[in-house]
């Protein structure tokens, strides 16, 4: 019995529980205004109405996303009592001007200030002008431009990149950045942290950004002040606040670890035990990661700070962390950034152009599937014009709705020739695309709305490397331990569930 009243006392108190009842408590006091307001008060009833009809004029003006569009313009025609008022205070990303100020001042401060053209483009555009396209494109949107002079490691394993990890920190003499969405405290992090600690008392300069949300459930409020007194400058990024506010959507999505400017981590692993494997949530726990040293890791540097600055007072650190180190050159190597505050869909616009370009075959993994009818399209095409298109996710799904909707996409992909396959041992939380053994994409944005329209997110393009074939090798290898999902499958699922896929496949650009 007192156990059963500690966990009870334990989660009132938490934090997740404190955010929770108060965002609902203010979810229900304005519905309930609008109502009194709309009973028995005629004008405000029709006031409430041409609001409503205001806001699917004002949505279907704009230059959204025609799924985000949609998913509004449905609850407001069937709710506009309230739908309106919702869309215009939650839906339609409005800013104050001190936040469009400081989203200005970071859309302007393009990494071309920071960095130093190579001239590696103009030897990859006369070697694969195909291939150029896409690193001009990135280049051009983001600022982020490809890079010789760099080595790369590919990790097929968190278990690996752990370990690689650890072993570079330990060699770091000026400086450690990293940048997760979730940690958790465990055996991965507990060590993480041993290192960080023990490095800063050394003198090395040590900067932590976690997404505040990412980590709602893991940290207690206020961790990075407890960070700070062991010596580590920990920032939280978008502190997450108990009150209604569309900006809490823009989360840091991001994995990045910098040491020293000469070497860099990035991929889908986060810092938390399931990811290397030593807790069991969803069976085996499938990601990958690179390591790379040399030029390229400068491109990691500055977006790191180039965030850290739009969250904290700017540090002014670029010039002390460029590389100073260069490598035997694999290929061509190209991490860049992508944000929702500009408006531009880089990471998407990226995979789209890997598809379009396909002329054999490209095989993605990603553990979310929910696409935009553009993406949609593109890999019907590429399918029906005869490229191998293979696309893995998980059968043991981490949120079951997300999973539902995933499986909602089955169907019109399998009709149009696209390959599905379900990675079996567990949970595949890999986001990777490898094509025509030529190109290779491996970052940390997933294949839905929230990664390509409200995350800040990263990657890292590699053109004619060396990673493009332990990609291809390790999706192979993947696909092996993985079950083919047929239309057999698709048309077997009961009338219910396939209602329910339906209803969530709708909403998803609002999840």
């Amino acid at each position: 019995m007192l156990t059963i009243t500690k966990k009870i006392g334990k989660l009132i108190t938490s934090r997740v529980f404190i955010v929770g009842v108060s965002i609902l408590l203010q979810l229900f006091l304005l519905v309930y205004t609008l109502l009194f307001l709309s009973a028995g008060r005629i004008y405000c009833y029709y006031f409430l109405h041409i609001i409503s009809a205001l806001a699917v004029l004002y949505i279907v003006s704009r230059h959204d996303n025609p799924s985000y569009k949609i998913a509004w313009i449905i609850p407001i025609m069937f709710l506009p009592i309230v739908g309106g008022a919702f869309y215009f205070m939650f839906g339609n990303r409005r800013k104050t001007k001190q936040i469009r100020e400081r989203i200005d001042r970071y859309n302007n401060a393009k990494p071309d200030a920071g960095i130093t053209a190579t001239g590696c483009e103009d030897i990859l555009r006369e070697s694969n002008p195909m291939l150029a396209r896409q690193a001009d494109y990135i280049r051009n949107i983001s600022g982020f431009p490809s890079c010789c002079n760099t080595a790369a490691k590919y990790f097929s394993s968190g278990e690996e990149m752990y370990a690689a990890m650890k072993e570079e920190l330990e060699k770091a003499e000026k400086f450690i950045l990293m940048e997760y969405f979730i940690i958790t405290p465990g055996e991965m992090w507990n060590s993480l942290l041993e290192i960080l600690e023990r490095k800063a008392n050394q003198g090395v300069h040590v900067l932590l950004m976690y997404d505040d949300m990412g980590c709602l459930t893991t940290f207690p409020n206020k961790y990075n002040e407890f960070l700070r007194k062991k010596g580590i400058m920990a920032s939280a990024f978008n502190p997450f606040r108990p009150r209604l506010n569309v900006l809490m959507n823009n989360r840091d999505h991001r994995k990045i670890c910098v040491i020293d400017g000469n070497v860099g981590f990035t991929g889908g692993i986060n810092l938390a035990d399931e990811y290397i494997n030593k807790i069991d949530r969803f069976g085996h726990w499938k990601d990958t990661g690179v390591m790379l040293k040399g030029d390229a890791v400068w491109n990691l540097t500055y977006m790191f700070l180039h965030l850290w600055d739009f969250g904290n007072n700017p540090h002014q650190l670029y010039d002390q962390c460029k590389p100073t180190k260069s490598y035997p050159s694999d290929g061509f190597i190209q991490p860049f950034g992508d944000s929702p505050l500009d408006n531009v869909n880089v990471a998407e616009t990226a995979y789209m152009q890997i598809i379009n370009h396909a002329k054999n075959y490209v095989y993605i993994t990603t553990p979310y599937l929910i696409l935009d009818n553009e993406m949609l399209t593109a890999l019907i095409n590429a399918a029906q014009s005869g490229v191998d298109v293979r696309i893995i996710t998980p059968k043991i799904p981490d949120k079951w709705y997300v999973h539902s909707v995933t499986r909602s996409f089955y169907q019109p992909l399998l009709e149009g020739g696209v390959k599905i396959y379900e990675y079996t041992p567990g949970f595949i939380h890999s986001k990777m695309f490898v094509c025509d053994d030529e190109v290779a994409l491996v970052g940390t944005a997933n294949m839905d709305f929230r990664s390509f329209y409200l995350h800040f997110e990263c990657g890292v393009s590699f053109y004619n490397s060396s990673i493009v074939h332990d990609v291809y090798n390790d999706i192979l290898d993947t696909i092996e331990k993985s079950e083919e999902y047929t239309l057999e499958h698709c048309r077997s699922v009961g009338v219910v569930r396939q209602m329910g896929r339906m209803m969530l496949k709708v909403f998803a650009p609002l999840m």
